[in-house]
């Protein structure tokens, strides 16, 4: 009875424990990640079944089931902040928007849409929304966009303008049919008659002796210049005063004051003292600060300066027609400048060096110019262009001179010669081994060109026979360099402005 009561306790003991055992493993619970767990699961899984899981799944991929991608990521930030930048700029172009100021005119509204390469009106669109959408407009290329087109309007317009006036320079063809028809009747003239007026000429100019010298001033005289009427001369002085003297009794008329440097050139103008009033613009000058002054011949004081030059201005020249005044300057150019509208109509560059002499054509549609690097140019006024190139001196060039007849140009030099060039055929006509140091100035008689006049700096004055180039005087006394020559339009008379501070006036007898 013991044993039989006993066996079934026992048994009863054991699965009571085992159950408790189990109903504790169930109600056990986990705080914490169970990746380390999954981690090793995974890793056991892919031992056992490496081979199998591997052609699976390149089988899917092979198949198209399964897509792998190439690294590539799309940011959902960067596209957030691309829509806020637009955003933001949407905002600030409608904030510029409203503070842009449009003209209530729709003629200007207009304009300013073209002016900006818009459509000027569309389809149903009122004066409203039109100055809305140049509001619009400007708001995205610029409030400034329309000053700037305006700007390059009013550029172009001023260039067509500038063209015009150049063109209009050789316009002026009164005194190329005047010099045309002087050369029809020269040739008409009988052989023997021109051989005796040339004979009777060349008399002249060999009993050209001294007749006035002047003290003009306190520094040298480095310019001259007879004015249209063969009344007065014009005296330049590095002193930086331009006097005006009369003619041939060389008393002081008037001293004008205005540089305060070397004045390099003072020039009458062509109609001064003939058809000009006494108010009126008759004279121009230069100094060596890039000065340039207007005056009359009222008033010892300048009516105008004409600014924009940085270096050393040389020498000035009236072009035939008296409207324009060309410049030349150091900087390796020289200018044309309109008096009309006050303006600077051509800056041409095209020497290596510094522009030292200009002298316009006499039918006014060339000019010449001549400077330090050696070579002469003349250029065309309606293009700008070059159209003979002038080689041959061996030193600067100071001086230059067009003929009467249209087409003989005459140079000096630094290297002592003068070259007559012709302009027909573009080549150096003959070369006059003139003086024997450098040559300052150079001079056609201005009535026929029957004669050149050449000043140096070996104190002397000499004219030569055109054609021919035969010496046929030599002006001598002055005790320093001569610096500047000029023969009166009446061609009567001839001055010499030297480094003595004298100048003087040479007569035939």
């Amino acid at each position: 009875y013991f044993l039989w009561c006993s066996f079934p306790i026992s048994l009863w003991g054991l699965s009571s424990s085992s159950s408790k055992r189990r109903r504790r493993r169930r109600d056990r619970v986990f705080y914490g990640s169970l990746e380390e767990k999954e981690r090793e699961r995974l890793s056991s899984e892919m031992l056992s079944g490496a081979t199998t899981g591997s052609d699976g799944v390149k089988a899917g991929i092979e198949a198209g089931n399964i897509n792998i991608s190439s690294g590539e990521t799309l940011e959902m930030e960067e596209r957030v902040s691309e829509r806020q930048q637009e955003a933001l700029a949407e905002f600030e172009r409608r904030r510029r928007a409203r503070q842009i100021t449009v003209s209530t005119d729709d003629a200007e509204v207009k304009a300013g849409l073209r002016a900006l390469g818009e459509p000027i009106t569309l389809f149903g669109e009122g004066p409203a929304d039109r100055r809305e959408r140049l509001r619009s407009v400007l708001s995205v290329v610029g409030p400034d966009a329309l000053k700037k087109s305006r700007k390059d309007e009013e550029r172009a317009k001023r260039s067509q303008d500038e063209v015009s006036t150049r063109n209009s320079c050789c316009d002026w063809s009164v005194r190329a049919m005047r010099r045309l028809e002087a050369a029809r009747a020269q040739k008409d003239v009988a052989e023997a008659t021109r051989t005796i007026r040339q004979q009777e000429l060349h008399k002249s100019l060999r009993n050209l002796n001294n007749f006035c010298s002047q003290i003009g001033d306190d520094r040298p005289i480095s310019f001259c210049h007879f004015s249209p009427d063969s009344k007065m001369l014009a005296t330049a002085s590095w002193s930086g005063l331009c006097k005006l003297w009369s003619v041939p009794d060389c008393n002081l008329i008037r001293t004008l004051r205005g540089h305060n440097t070397n004045v390099g050139a003072v020039v009458f103008r062509p109609q001064a003292g003939v058809s000009l009033d006494q108010s009126d613009v008759s004279l121009a000058s230069c100094a060596a600060d890039g000065s340039v002054k207007l005056w009359n011949l009222e008033s010892d004081e300048p009516v105008a300066d004409i600014e924009g030059h940085s270096e050393r201005v040389s020498r000035v020249s009236w072009h035939p027609s008296g409207r324009f005044l060309g410049t030349t300057c150091y900087d390796n150019s020289w200018r044309l400048w309109d008096l009309e509208v006050q303006e600077e109509i051509l800056h041409q560059e095209g020497h290596s060096k510094g522009v030292h002499d200009l002298h316009f054509h006499p039918d006014g549609s060339l000019a010449a110019t001549g400077g330090l690097d050696a070579f002469g140019r003349v250029w065309d006024l309606r293009t700008g262009r070059c159209v003979v190139f002038l080689e041959g001196h061996l030193k600067e060039i100071y001086s230059l001179h067009f003929s009467p007849n249209g087409y003989h140009l005459a140079t000096g030099s630094g290297d002592n010669t003068c070259k007559v060039w012709d302009l027909r055929n573009r080549k150096c006509l003959y070369t006059v081994p003139a003086h024997q140091n450098l040559l300052s100035a150079v001079r056609f008689q201005p009535t026929d060109g029957h004669f050149l006049l050449t000043g140096a700096y070996d104190n002397t004055a000499k004219v030569w026979s055109h054609p021919g180039w035969t010496p046929l005087k030599t002006l001598a006394g002055h005790e320093g360099k001569v610096m500047g020559v000029d023969v009166s339009p009446d061609g009567k008379l001839i001055a010499t402005s030297s480094y003595d501070r004298t100048f003087k006036l040479w007569l035939s007898e």
